[in-house]
């Protein structure tokens, strides 16, 4: 728990009222100018600084709350944004959804911009430079001004607030254990570059799956994507090395790609190659083959996100009436579950 100098606590401390703690510092004639200055002098050696934007939340709430997310194209944030949309409605809530485009400016951007009273709270998914420049003093600034926020999936320790994720390096442990189970040696790993936090523990995971069954880390056998956009190449790159018999891929997207490269290189999956993505969504279902996948259940992290940060909204209303704010931060982990499909053999 982590407490915020409050008028409460200079008033307790200078054995005055609140009011009088109030008004000393609006420099009102009402208070002698010996209690002024006593008051004024606690609150600047205490860094006090007025909560305005809880005091505008407290007295006008706008009913919208935005979720930032860092890109579109993965399903799995398209799940999110449906479970946080089902949970606000039902509390009255609008839905503000903003792109950051994995960048760090556009992410402070929008915070920044909204964060005058224009929303009630923030949910949000840390983009790949914020990540990679660990910067997050905009976050760290709009939750001292008052304003939640909740974090999902990609997130910082740095940061003390609300978050929602799931157990990566868990679930990608048990899904290549999955493929040892199966008889795999020669796994290969499709992975982020490791500043993006979901990437590095899912790496994390698959190492550990690999010492556990005394199998040798073979460095050659993983690919650390950080062009999304440009990575085909280094992927066909890899399967050229004949060893490999299965694949890990840390997302849909590479998973569906090492499927297609795998096809113009002329293996066939899971024939001669296993593949195992992770997220769950369309492309996972309805592909050729369809593919084994880690199902995170965005629609379950999204919803949870929203209720967090809805009683976060409500709970401050009654803790800036008391005058005094107590923070007590969690961290939700949703369950993750391995959907087998075609892309995987049989034992």
């Amino acid at each position: 728990m982590r407490k915020k100098v409050t008028l409460k606590q200079i008033a307790k401390e200078l054995d005055v009222s609140i009011s009088t703690v109030s008004k000393s510092l609006k420099n009102s004639v009402e208070i002698s100018e010996e209690t002024r200055q006593k008051v004024q002098a606690f609150a600047k050696f205490y860094n006090y600084k007025p909560n305005n934007i809880a005091l505008s939340l407290k007295n006008r709430k706008s009913k919208t709350i935005c979720i930032i997310i860092p890109e579109i194209i993965h399903h799995f944030f398209t799940t999110i944004i449906s479970g946080v949309e089902h949970v606000a409605k039902e509390n009255g809530y609008n839905v503000l959804v903003c792109l950051s485009d994995e960048s760090f400016d556009k992410e402070v951007l929008n915070m920044e911009m909204l964060a005058n009273g224009s929303i009630d709270g923030f949910i949000i998914s840390l983009s790949k430079e914020t990540q990679q420049k660990k910067d997050f003093h905009h976050i760290a600034e709009v939750i001292n001004q008052g304003m939640p926020v909740v974090m999902f999936d990609r997130i910082t320790n740095e940061i003390l607030c609300d978050k929602v994720i799931i157990d990566d390096s868990l679930a990608a442990f048990n899904a290549t254990q999955f493929l040892i189970d199966k008889g795999f040696k020669n796994i290969a790993l499709l992975s982020t570059i490791d500043y993006v936090s979901v990437g590095k523990l899912r790496t994390k995971g698959y190492l550990k799956a690999l010492k556990n069954n005394d199998l040798e880390v073979n460095e050659s056998l993983i690919l650390k994507i950080e062009d999304t956009e440009n990575f085909e190449k280094s992927v066909e790159e890899l399967l050229t090395n004949n060893t490999i018999d299965a694949i890990f891929a840390v997302n849909e997207l590479f998973a569906v790609t090492a499927i297609k490269v795998a096809s113009k290189l002329g293996k066939k999956v899971p024939e001669d190659i296993s593949v195992i993505g992770f997220t769950d969504g369309i492309i996972s279902k309805y592909s050729t083959p369809s593919i084994t996948t880690v199902s995170q259940n965005g629609i379950k992290m999204g919803a949870k996100a929203a209720k967090m940060l809805i009683e976060r909204l409500e709970m401050e209303e009654i803790e800036n009436e008391d005058g005094e704010i107590e923070e007590h931060y969690r961290t939700e982990v949703i369950e993750t579950e391995l959907v087998e499909r075609e892309s995987t053999k049989k034992i």
